[in-house]
């Protein structure tokens, strides 16, 4: 009885299952990459079975890529919503990095899932049929922020947008992917609140001082904390 309710609920709302599949395995692929996930736990997880799950999205490898194109479609379309186009250049590029600073705080899954498809040098996402429409328009956008900074004469120069934002992305990834060992590394908890809003105040300076050619300290760069260390050796 159980078990044919479960299935006339699956009937009834294929995409609800298809969902809760791509969300368990969301979670199940960044805590154990795709090697050590198990399509097991994924299916128990979205109260599915295996047949459920190879007949909404295929097996391990296609899922693997659904979650990816998910992952990524998910931070573009929130990305659209900054409604870039209608702010002053330098605001515009503020909010970029604030929101990529802020999605990748929200979402660590996204981190790992990009750690893992690097590991295996892009091999899945290779074979996606979406992911390079899905990043035209937002390289567009940038592009267009970037074109009305140097005709208002905010900008010094038009820099190319996707190596913009590649270093906007990888200003903000590289600290949080990297953050327990630079912690132990500098003496400095690299997580807690103010190292944190340290850190988002230090790259829209720098960013911001690139494109404009004014100095950093304009920007309100915060100051650094000292390490226990360094006030030791100061008192």
């Amino acid at each position: 009885m159980a078990k044919a309710k479960r299935t006339l609920k699956w009937q009834r709302d294929p995409e609800g299952m298809r969902l809760r599949i791509l969300e368990a395995a969301k979670q199940e692929f960044s805590a154990h990459g795709l090697a050590g996930a198990r399509v097991d736990r994924i299916a128990a997880k979205a109260g599915a079975n295996k047949r459920m799950l190879y007949y909404h999205v295929g097996n391990k490898d296609e899922l693997y890529l659904a979650v990816l194109e998910g992952a990524y479609d998910k931070i573009r379309s929130e990305e659209r919503g900054l409604d870039l186009e209608h702010l002053d250049p330098p605001e515009a590029i503020r909010r970029l990095i604030e929101f990529t600073w802020n999605y990748f705080l929200r979402n660590p899954e996204f981190l790992s899932l990009l750690q893992t498809e690097n590991l295996a040098r892009a091999k899945h996402l290779k074979r996606s049929t979406k992911v390079k429409s899905m990043h035209s328009p937002f390289v567009e956008m940038i592009r267009t922020v970037v074109r009305r900074g140097v005709d208002s004469g905010d900008f010094q120069v038009a820099v190319d947008p996707v190596q913009l934002y590649i270093s906007i992305a990888g200003l903000c990834f590289f600290y949080l992917s990297n953050s327990a060992t630079l912690s132990v590394i500098f003496g400095r908890d690299l997580l807690a609140k103010d190292a944190k809003d340290e850190r988002l105040s230090h790259m829209v300076g720098l960013v911001l001082a690139a494109l404009t050619g004014r100095s950093t300290a304009l920007f309100e760069i915060a100051k650094a904390p000292k390490s226990r260390s360094a006030v030791a050796q100061t008192v």
